[in-house]
């Protein structure tokens, strides 16, 4: 009997009839680079001639709507390896189809800041932002780069920008990620920083190095160590805890009741790489069985999948992630 031919590749043909040289530059990257990780995603071989481009194997479906949204923000914004991998990952949770149509495209949550628009990448990212908007306490839970924290402070920026808070509160419990440092010199601002230097960093891309360093001498943005927030009430104030995992129930509690009037909270964690001594009950993790159901609160869980790092950040979680002693978060 004889034996079936297997079936051809798919093959994709279209062009993009609106680019210039200079557009298509940016959208193939240096030496074609941003073609070349395309293909190397979608396990296709892409071929360009002009404007004509030809995509052949299996993700060939794929390549098309995935280049037409590229080469639509090429006009506007430099198309980055990052750029490329954060488009692969939308694509992948929307399916073969098409970019999100015009009604989720204005449905969108931005954040409008003075260095530019942020926008969320994935449907958990903006879930997220669109919980911060609407609940006054909001916890942000999942693994490493999913853009937990960047977000918050993304959205402490624009609170303050236009004037719905008088200042930004960020919080963190001083714990070494498995480390004793020791004795830290300097006053308590230069003790807390590197505990904080995530949150910083995300300010300075916002807003720039000088006008956060004027916020902070004068007290708008405010940074603090967990231990010094007992007995203070913050009013008309944006606050993020950062690193909740590493907060024991009682830090946690005495935490969330700081809370005043006119003010937003963000809790951001993840209970897999909590760093607290063996024994220890994480207050994030134990929040999740106290709080959920209560009005005013929103949870938002992030998955491997929405790690927007570098790719192999992603592939790392989901190895850890299938380990048998690698317990998903409650939910």
């Amino acid at each position: 009997m004889p034996e079936r031919s297997a079936e051809p590749p798919q093959r994709q043909e279209f062009e993009l009839a609106t680019a210039d040289n200079t557009m298509l530059a940016a959208l193939c990257g240096p030496l074609d680079a941003n073609l070349r990780l395309i293909e190397a995603r979608l396990g296709v071989e892409l071929r360009r001639r002009g404007n004509a481009f030809v995509a052949i194997g299996a993700g060939a479906a794929s390549a098309e709507p995935l280049l037409r949204e590229l080469a639509s923000l090429a006009h506007t914004e430099d198309i980055t390896p990052e750029a490329v991998h954060l488009a692969l990952r939308d694509h992948a949770d929307r399916g073969v189809d098409a970019p999100a149509d015009a009604a989720e495209q204005e449905d969108e949550p931005t954040v409008r800041t003075l260095r530019g628009t942020l926008r969320p990448r994935g449907a958990n990212q903006r879930e997220y932002m669109r919980c911060i908007r609407r609940q006054d306490l909001t916890f942000g839970i999942g693994p490493a780069g999913t853009g937990k924290t960047y977000l918050a402070v993304a959205c402490a920026v624009e609170a303050l920008q236009s004037d719905r808070v008088r200042r930004i509160v960020l919080v963190r419990p001083a714990v070494e990620a498995g480390e004793r440092l020791g004795f830290l010199p300097g006053d308590l601002t230069q003790k807390v920083d590197p505990y904080l230097r995530p949150m910083y960093d995300a300010l300075y891309e916002m807003m720039g190095f000088e006008r956060v360093a004027k916020l902070i001498e004068r007290n708008i943005i405010e940074v603090a160590p967990l231990a010094f927030m007992r007995g203070r009430s913050l009013n008309d104030s944006f606050i993020i805890l950062d690193e909740a995992q590493n907060t024991t129930v009682e830090q946690m509690k005495m935490f969330l009741t700081r809370m005043g009037f006119g003010s937003r909270a963000v809790v951001t964690g993840d209970v897999t790489q909590t760093d607290l001594p063996p024994g220890r009950m994480s207050g994030l993790r134990h929040v999740l069985g106290v709080l959920r159901g209560v009005h005013g609160i929103g949870f938002q869980f992030f998955e491997a999948r929405d790690v927007v790092r570098h790719p192999l950040v992603q592939r790392i979680v989901q190895a850890y992630e299938a380990q048998p002693n690698a317990g998903d978060p409650p939910r």
